[in-house]
């Protein structure tokens, strides 16, 4: 299917240099066209213009960091024809949220926690070997530095999603903003040739983590939303929750022993970045068959 399709026409001039001046305008416009991210095309499901027009429009929290207004709304979440737990494919209402654009970088964590985890170290560079627990420990104190209720509870790491502080992305505000209004395999489409311009991953990645926002972002302006680090989701993992997952604002089973990593990482094949590509992993320990270097994390925040 063509991405473009642009009329020609031909006028007559007097002036022998006019057809040559036009056949360049109009190349220069291809080129313009053709230019356009790669990560923002493909099928869509459109938002309402107003809700497109929010989603572009970024923030600046008091901590100094940007997060998208991701607009309410609702998508198909899973893949039919992916692997088993990403099955059956089914509709899912998603409320409004903010999201930060960037995974968390070690300069913004180390800022906060006094600690850098990472790795791979680099301040612009996503902090990794970061569990669950502890991301979700930064939410509170991010919370708490900018005056606003933390989300967990402190002793039973209960979620209060009435609260105004920050949080984990649930999976199903995590796939609803990666996709950004997108029906294929990723937030682009469904060739898989296109991820290098939107993600470091094992094809291109050199066997490390890479600064944030270097790629391409969705159309809702989000960076890394698929490779460079795996990303902690709110929920527990269970392989069959899109079985009896409830279709307004989702939030995972009650219980479990591992929680949600999304988006693949640095070191993950093609597969395992599409959009509704899950892991699960342990709250406190990461698995060395996957990589704790290769897991981060980004906050979201209610938009009431």
């Amino acid at each position: 299917m063509k991405e473009f399709d642009i009329p020609i026409h031909s006028e007559p001039s007097s002036n022998s240099q006019a057809p040559t001046r036009k056949l360049l305008g109009m190349a220069v416009w291809v080129l313009v066209l053709l230019s356009l991210t790669a990560c923002n095309q493909g099928p869509k499901t459109e938002p309402a213009a107003e809700e497109k027009s929010a989603a572009t429009k970024p923030i600046t929290t008091p901590g100094g960091l940007t997060m998208a207004l991701v607009p309410a709304g609702e998508f198909e979440m899973g893949d039919n024809n992916g692997d088993p737990d990403e099955r059956p494919a089914h509709r899912v209402q998603v409320s409004a949220f903010y999201m930060d654009t960037h995974e968390m970088s070690q300069k913004a964590y180390e800022a906060l926690m006094q600690q850098n985890p990472s790795k791979s170290k680099g301040p612009d560079k996503p902090v990794e070997q970061v569990d669950w627990y502890h991301a979700v420990l930064f939410c509170n104190m991010r919370s708490l530095k900018e005056g606003l209720k933390p989300c967990y509870d402190s002793k039973t790491l209960a979620c209060d999603f009435t609260a105004n502080g920050y949080r984990l992305p649930t999976e199903a505000e995590w796939e609803y903003a990666c996709r950004a209004g997108a029906r294929g395999s990723y937030s682009f489409g469904s060739d898989a040739a296109k991820l290098k311009a939107c993600a470091w991953f094992k094809a291109n990645a050199g066997q490390t983590s890479h600064p944030v926002g270097q790629k391409s972002p969705n159309a809702w302006g989000l960076y890394d939303m698929h490779g460079n680090v795996a990303e902690w989701c709110h929920d527990f993992y269970s392989e069959t929750f899109y079985s009896q997952s409830p279709g307004k604002d989702p939030r995972g089973p009650t219980s479990g022993d591992k929680c949600v990593l999304r988006g693949g990482s640095w070191r993950t094949s093609e597969d395992g970045c599409r959009s509704s590509a899950r892991n699960g992993e342990t709250l406190r320990f990461a698995d060395a068959c996957f990589g704790s270097d290769a897991f981060g994390f980004r906050c979201v925040k209610s938009a009431k």
